[in-house]
């Protein structure tokens, strides 16, 4: 029966420690203005349009 104990011990440091990781990416996905956020999907954009495909607009 202790060893139920242990599993549930271990279920839930491990849904603490994901829950830790998902907070720790929205803090850092918040962190960005606006600006940042175009410039790096304009940066993305022209790395992904073939290379004889003209620049977007």
């Amino acid at each position: 029966m202790r060893w139920w104990k242990v599993m549930g011990l271990a279920a839930f440091v491990g849904v603490a420690a994901t829950g830790a990781v998902v907070v720790r990416a929205e803090r850092r996905r918040r962190a960005y203005t606006a600006e940042q956020i175009r410039d790096r999907l304009r940066q993305r954009l022209v790395e992904a349009s073939p290379a004889d495909a003209p620049p977007p607009t």
